[in-house]
């Protein structure tokens, strides 16, 4: 690797995944051919030669390549005043986020390190791109590197739905760049990621951040129940479970030799290296605590986040205040809070977290329970459940929730129509102002719960917490796990 790359503060391989425009065909490009040189490369030709190869390579597909120059990409000419989109990770979330935004604008980019899973079956995809009634009649320019999409001028929203570790870097680089951002959760890797976004957001506070906790757009599950918490239908909240499910147990798998398709550097970004297995990529990456927080950072994002909505313990300096385990159990040993193998999943399967607010109110955060995945809130007037599927309980069998108005949403949604879907509302914000209904600051709060209890986990001990100050009081092991240590080059910029 040429190490001049690291002085502009991300070390590149050289070769960068879209030279040109519209190269794929809008039926299925065999996935071989994409990976046979469908992509040309320009490092190693001078001009006129990427042009003539590039004008042959196209014509094989009956389509006209995309040149460097001073002219906008083709979907840019188009008059429309639809948002321009740019999607980075188009992996299995990534895929079906593009597609929505297909929906609500042009998808004008794409933009992924894994040529196969992600670019070549984005490319394929037949509702991903520029839509007119309903049907896709452009195919989005496909890159490698993340900064080719950011440096375009014409493209308004970026969309990051990439593994955590790359969330941050790339949602402040994106605001850094003058886009909207969209940016799936968990947003942060750690609480020192939490505060980097926060300032962030706060100084590009001309652009709208929307986090992809669709669950604050569910109005007949989520939302009525946290109007219900917080109009004190329930009587005074004593206890919340969030049941987020259990982690995948597996291992131990065979290291390899990583794919072509895939460039693993630059999917590791800021983790450690480590020698590939392919258990670690796509989707299996959360049960790594390398990458992620396992179940507490993935559907603890969700049902944790809800809870801190309808307790409206969302704003800066709120949150639980004692994060302690009574089971905490992983797959493989730990020494000092880190796994002592290294080619198995090693985030908890299987744990109950007690977390206690500074108003007396616990939040058990679980693995198992009796009503199974979603949220029990029990209040002195009585009790419901909510999951994604259904709200039950005797005050939902009274119709104590016909009582909540349209207003009353329309407050929640923080004076925005209730429309039912956040990427709308990400959308309606961005043309008319607005903070959309789940924004950077308020799930920060519920992101930090969730590593938390995730250190609570790994130690296996109660965690004291002063979240005015974003401290971990008494232990400065725990304290450690706050932070991470980056690779050189892929550092998060702090503004």
């Amino acid at each position: 690797m040429n190490k001049n790359y690291h002085k502009v503060g991300f070390p590149f391989d050289k070769t960068i995944c879209n030279e040109y425009n519209s190269l794929y065909c809008d039926g299925n490009l065999g996935l071989s051919d994409f990976l046979k040189g469908k992509i040309m490369r320009e490092s190693k030709s001078n001009r006129r030669e990427f042009l003539k190869k590039s004008s042959v390579a196209a014509a094989a597909v009956g389509l006209t390549p995309y040149l460097f120059s001073s002219v906008q990409p083709v979907m840019a000419q188009a008059a429309s005043d639809r948002l321009q989109i740019g999607c980075i990770g188009v992996g299995s979330m990534g895929k079906g986020d593009a597609s929505d935004f297909s929906n609500l604008g042009d998808v004008v980019a794409v933009c992924d390190v894994d040529s196969e899973y992600g670019i070549a079956s984005a490319l394929n995809n037949p509702n991903i791109g520029k839509k007119v009634d309903g049907k896709k009649v452009g195919q989005p320019d496909a890159y490698k590197d993340y900064r080719k999409v950011l440096d375009r001028k014409d493209i308004d929203i970026v969309s990051v739905v990439t593994t955590d570790p790359w969330h941050v870097k790339i949602a402040i680089e994106a605001l850094q760049a003058g886009k909207h951002v969209f940016c799936q959760k968990p947003l942060t890797l750690t609480v020192e990621e939490g505060q980097l976004i926060r300032a962030a957001v706060k100084k590009y506070d001309k652009q709208v951040f929307q986090v992809g906790s669709q669950q604050r757009a569910q109005k007949d599950q989520f939302a009525t129940a946290c109007l219900m918490v917080r109009k004190g239908m329930l009587g005074e909240i004593k206890k919340m479970t969030a049941d987020i499910g259990p982690g995948d147990v597996g291992g131990p798998f065979k290291k390899t030799t990583p794919p072509d398709c895939l460039d693993f550097n630059l999917w590791l970004g800021q983790c450690p290296v480590v020698e590939y297995i392919p258990e670690r990529v796509r989707y299996q990456y959360r049960w790594w605590y390398e990458y992620s927080g396992g179940k507490f950072t993935d559907w603890g994002a969700h049902h944790i986040d809800f809870v801190h909505w309808a307790l409206d313990e969302t704003k800066e300096g709120s949150g639980p205040i004692a994060f302690k385990p009574i089971t905490a159990e992983h797959p493989v040993p730990f020494k000092d809070g880190y796994p002592t193998v290294d080619d198995c999943y090693n985030t908890s399967h299987k744990f109950e977290i007690s977390c206690t607010f500074a108003s007396g109110v616990e939040m058990l955060v679980c693995s198992h329970s009796e009503n199974g995945n979603g949220i029990l809130i029990e209040g002195t007037k009585g009790r419901i459940h909510v999951n994604r599927g259904r709200i039950n309980g005797k005050p939902i069998e009274d119709g104590l929730h016909k009582q909540l108005t349209d207003d009353d949403f329309k407050e929640l949604y923080n004076g925005k129509p209730f429309d039912g879907w956040h990427k709308r509302n990400f959308i309606t914000c961005i043309k008319e102002g607005g903070t959309p209904v789940s924004d950077v600051i308020s799930h920060i709060q519920s992101m930090n719960s969730c590593h938390l209890c995730t250190i609570a986990a790994r130690l296996n001990r109660e965690i004291k917490w002063n979240p005015k100050t974003e401290t971990i009081v008494g232990d400065d092991q725990a304290s450690k796990f706050l932070a991470r240590e980056r690779r050189e080059g892929f550092d998060i910029p702090k503004v």
